[in-house]
């Protein structure tokens, strides 16, 4: 099975290619710039320049492959739902010109509302157009990821994380090295077919308060989650140079599922992982005291 992964430096690819090199398989890495390819794994993969938001280079590039693990690409424009869209048009296209019969979509919880979860919204729409296609898909639904805590570092070194949500609402918190494990399981086994959701949700369902005591113990100075207003915090996105399409979706991931939301899978052996939050601080510690 010829196996295609997208974005492969990004958190999860980078842990899924290797997964799958260990596993036997040859895999063909989709990369913008083919300069970033770890020169470790310059004899182990296969490599073809594609832009993943470009439909043209994404068909050129996925010719003969028969799965693909796809990740819509980080949002770099003005308008975050319109660059999903363009990644959601090369993966239809590709899988449809090239006759591709299996897609693992990383998607994430909150995309089941399919409206109203801002920027997951537009992985939502990518869950649909794949649905659309009759091939064997999986979505997997996953849960807050470890890393967005390096994007706070400064607030972390200050002692003081801004948040939207509630600080006692737990909701799932997950390792991306364990979202590759169930990627690349679901991508090799070939029992199962037709639409498949699969939650990843880590360990355990977090709080923020409980994120920051786990910090605080870790990092051995005091660190606090603090609740701040939608306005504070979508003035703060414009200040980091957001546009306002860009500060709304980023905006509407937390309001969008902060008023009552039930994740559609819920937590199971299936759907739990094993790295806790705890142990990935101990290994980040350095990244994180910045």
């Amino acid at each position: 099975m010829r196996i295609a992964v997208t974005t492969p430096n990004g958190h999860v690819g980078r842990h899924l290619v290797r997964s799958l090199v260990r596993a036997g398989v040859r895999p063909l890495l989709l990369m913008r710039d083919l300069a970033r390819l770890d020169p470790e794994l310059r004899d182990v993969v296969d490599v073809a320049a594609a832009d993943s938001r470009i439909a043209a280079q994404v068909v050129a590039a996925t010719r003969g492959v028969d799965a693909v693990y796809w990740v819509n690409p980080p949002t770099m424009g003005e308008d975050p739902l319109a660059d999903h869209a363009r990644a959601t048009d090369a993966v239809v296209r590709a899988v449809t010109a090239n006759g591709i019969r299996r897609v693992v979509f990383q998607s994430s919880v909150g995309a089941e509302k399919r409206h109203g979860a801002g920027e997951i919204d537009g992985l939502a729409a990518t869950e649909s157009a794949l649905d659309a296609l009759e091939i064997d898909v999986a979505h997997l639904r996953c849960g807050y990821f470890f890393t967005n805590l390096a994007f706070q570092a400064d607030a972390i070194h200050d002692g003081v994380i801004p948040v939207l949500l509630p600080l006692d609402a737990r909701m799932s918190w997950v390792a991306p090295r364990d979202i590759a494990e169930v990627a690349a399981g679901l991508i090799l086994h070939t029992g199962w077919s037709g639409r498949r959701v699969q939650a990843v949700h880590g360990p355990a369902d977090l709080s923020w308060n409980e994120v920051a005591a786990i910090l605080t113990d870790e990092l051995g100075r005091p660190v606090a989650a603090r609740r701040i207003a939608d306005d504070e915090m979508r003035a703060a996105y414009l200040g980091m140079g957001m546009s306002p399409a860009w500060a709304d979706a980023m905006l509407g991931m937390s309001t969008g599922l902060r008023e009552g939301f039930v994740p559609e899978q819920q937590r199971t052996v299936a759907s739990t992982t094993p790295t806790t939050l705890r142990s990935w601080v101990r290994d980040e510690r350095e990244s994180l005291r910045a």
